[in-house]
């Protein structure tokens, strides 16, 4: 017999008698359907999406709280018009387990409506005016999931335990998890129709079926073709072009031999290039389609507690000045923050071939920090095709997102709240991007290469050029320092010059409108011969393009448009730090070419290289390891033992004999940089080496901490120039590439965008 779930409502009084039995009660009914082992969690934290002790879920409930709209436990058996009879409701325990597949599918649908039992009593009215003042009927485009409904509850023939949307479900995901074709997904649902299952089967006869079925939630993408030089895509007005408009390049695929246009086994023609587009409007009205979800995309306007702490991004800087520029977006709290990552990636495994893939993910920041960052919540907006990266002509694949936000911007889209019963008009706001250094470039159309590389300073980055070393290194963080400090005129210990610069300028959205004003319409092809050339001697500055993204109307007065990657920045930097205080052959920046170009700077005569015949002899630097340090150090790292989830098992890529460390992730960097390396290195480096790198570590430890204070973020920003400044003291030129530059800006994008983990 199913508990009664009134207790529920008494979230607020969670120490009352009647709360702390409802608890017992239903502990006591998961305990019957399911056994004593763990069960997962309802608790507002976890929200059933971690396993628990009964014990730690009692705990987890009355601390947290239940979720409130989770009155169909089909997680803990509870079965669709479970009969009252206590004797019925244990003889159903021993199949719970055989349809626990079907039960949560039904569970999910029932949590897009959890007016189902109502409005099934009123289908007849489903077209007409609402019945009560306060509650609405769905819009046109929710009522398509009652339709989905009715399919769940059709069974797949006459007698069976499953529905026919839930074996369609389940078939589809073994095809793609197996990776079958859809000729064999239709061989095979034909043999089932025609052997296996009785007469009067509701399962479809084909593949083009059983997509039809899905493509009713609508969550299909479309197939645009585009240009093989990334010129172009083929819609709108070109939607029926044969040829690229820019470079001619032909749309189809040729037979090599022939030059034949090659045609599928439809008769179709076959396009050289598909980008995959998933729409964003249904994406975004389907999180309010889920009671759950749409009472969590208004925490953060319900719930959140602005006490000046930077918990989530809704106490940021960007959030707050983004709602008082933008009255009436703020006003409805329900109206989405999104943000967009994209990076290239290999998607073949072991595979020597060159491809790089590229999807673009969208985040609705509106959730609760315990959800806003699972990829389970993250939008795959589209995937742009290979074999090659786009580099700056992603704003040609982005050209159908950017219409779109363009449009749920100025227009929105009608879309039904399920947890409060009622439409309304959703709009969306693109807030920033995020991206490693390599795509921020390609993203922001500032290139992240040469002498102007850091996009933050603009104009105003400084590097020089290393002429042994052949590269740019990013030094004089003596501007940050106060204009009367000491080591402004320190030649001696720097690199041979004083320092009277300033800091450069944080450029508004309108400074660089003004900077590449002559940049729009520029044509972006992979054709050197159509690309439209771009020369940044005479410019004077790294623009491409003018950014794709200034078309959205609210784009320029965004205080911070494109984010840094911290934790790619703090890989690179501790595989500077470790190449070079172990002097790890191929990693390390203290090389013959480095110390020339100590020689040619005039600076630290002590490490410049003594030339023995045709040979160098390198003088021992202060911040190398000596052979009995780096064992001490390796076998430290080998012999170190952390929590289980704390990173991975950094002894595997320890090598005693060899005395080195390969083969870092970008979380095990992490982990080595703030906890690691100060422990690891105590007592082996000299003051002067060891304090820069200490405090290094404590400026990403605060800087990535969960929450974040803002007087905290300031004494960073002002301690991050000075301990640069003392690694520029120890560490020779070829060690500041801009990646170790970049720290210089990141408490300040912190103080703008809120806590780094979004």
């Amino acid at each position: 017999m199913a508990p009664d779930k009134q207790w529920m409502n008494l979230v607020n009084d969670r120490l009352s008698e009647t709360y702390q039995f409802g608890i017992k009660e239903f502990l006591r009914y998961a305990s019957k359907k399911l056994g004593d082992c763990e069960i997962r969690c309802p608790c507002v934290k976890c929200n059933n999406t971690y396993e628990r002790s009964h014990e730690v879920v009692e705990t987890h409930i009355t601390v947290y709280g239940i979720v409130q709209n989770y009155t169909f436990w089909y997680h803990y058996g509870e079965r669709k018009g479970e009969s009252e009879s206590e004797s019925e409701c244990e003889g159903e325990e021993d199949d719970v387990l055989e349809t626990i597949g079907e039960e949560e599918i039904h569970g999910i649908m029932r949590d897009f409506f959890p007016t189902l039992d109502a409005l099934n009593k009123n289908r007849a009215d489903f077209g007409g005016s609402s019945h009560n003042a306060q509650k609405e009927d769905p819009n046109d485009e929710a009522k398509k999931f009652y339709w989905l409904l009715t399919d769940l509850e059709q069974p797949l023939y006459e007698g069976s335990k499953s529905s026919k949307l839930s074996t369609i479900i389940k078939l589809l995901h073994i095809k793609s998890l197996g990776r079958w074709s859809n000729e064999s997904f239709t061989m095979l649902l034909q043999i089932l129709q025609d052997e296996l299952l009785p007469d009067g089967s509701t399962l479809p006869n084909s593949y083009y079926e059983a997509k039809k079925i899905i493509q009713d939630l609508g969550l299909s993408y479309k197939k645009i073709d585009a240009c093989v030089n990334n010129c172009m895509l083929y819609w709108k007005k070109d939607e029926k072009s044969d040829f690229c408009s820019i470079c001619g390049a032909s749309r189809w695929k040729n037979d090599n031999c022939n030059g034949e246009i090659k045609v599928g086994r439809n008769g179709k023609r076959k396009p050289v290039k598909i980008l995959r587009y998933f729409p964003l409007k249904p994406r975004l009205q389907r999180l309010f389609m889920s009671s759950k979800i749409a009472s969590f995309m208004r925490w953060h306007h319900d719930k959140r507690v602005d006490d000046g702490v930077m918990r989530h991004l809704a106490d940021s800087l960007q959030w707050k000045s983004f709602d008082e520029m933008h009255e009436n977006f703020a006003s409805e709290p329900r109206n989405v923050r999104l943000g967009l990552a994209s990076d290239g990636f290999q998607p073949f495994a072991h595979s020597k071939t060159s491809y790089s893939i590229w999807p673009v993910f969208l985040i609705p920041y509106n959730l609760p920090p315990w959800m806003c960052m699972k990829d389970s919540n993250f939008i795959l907006s589209m995937i742009i095709p290979g074999p090659e990266g786009p580099g700056d002509a992603i704003d040609v694949y982005l050209q159908p997102l950017i219409e779109e936000l363009q449009e749920l911007w100025e227009v929105g889209v009608e879309t039904f709240d399920a947890s409060v019963h009622q439409n309304f008009k959703m709009h969306a706001a693109l807030l920033w991007t995020i991206n490693d250094f390599p795509a921020y470039g390609n993203l922001s159309s500032w290139s992240t290469k040469g002498k102007l590389a850091c996009p933050c300073c603009n104009k105003d980055a400084f590097s020089m050029r290393l002429n042994n070393s052949r590269k740019q290194c990013f030094m004089r963080h003596r501007r940050y320092l106060p204009i009367n400090h000491k080591w402004r005129i320190d030649k001696k210990s720097f690199d041979g010059t004083t320092e009277y610069g300033l800091p450069p300028k944080h450029l508004t959205g309108q400074d660089i409108l003004d900077q590449v004003k002559d940049l729009e319409g520029v044509i972006l092809s992979k054709d050197a011969s159509k690309k439209t050339k771009v020369s940044h001697d005479n410019r004077r500055d790294n623009w491409n393009k003018k950014s794709i993204f200034f078309k959205l109307p609210y784009w320029s007065s965004l205080l911070l448009r494109h984010n840094l990657d911290v934790m790619h920045i703090e890989k690179n930097i501790c595989d500077n730090v470790l190449g070079t205080i172990m002097n790890i052959k191929g990693k390390t920046k203290d090389t013959v070419k480095s110390r020339l170009d100590l020689e040619a700077m005039n600076i630290r005569p002590e490490l410049h290289p003594i030339q023995k015949g045709d040979k160098f002899v390198l003088p021992t630097a202060t911040y190398t390891l000596t052979h009995e340090e780096k064992h001490t150090f390796c076998m430290f790292s080998k012999q170190l033992k952390v929590p289980d989830g704390f990173s991975s098992n950094i002894s595997y890529c320890v090598s005693i004999k060899e005395h080195k460390i390969s083969g870092l992730k970008s979380h095990d960097c992490h982990v080595l940089l703030q906890h690691l390396l100060p422990l690891a290195l105590r007592g082996l480096l000299p003051k002067s080496v060891c304090e820069p790198l200490f405090e290094l570590s404590l400026f990403f430890k605060i800087l990535g901490a969960k929450t974040l204070r803002v007087e905290e973020l300031e004494q960073i920003e002002s301690q991050i120039a000075t301990t640069l400044c003392k690694l520029e003291m120890n560490f020779p030129p070829s060690f500041f590439d801009v990646m170790v530059h970049l720290p210089i800006h990141l408490a300040l994008e912190a103080k703008i965008a809120g806590p780094i983990q979004y």
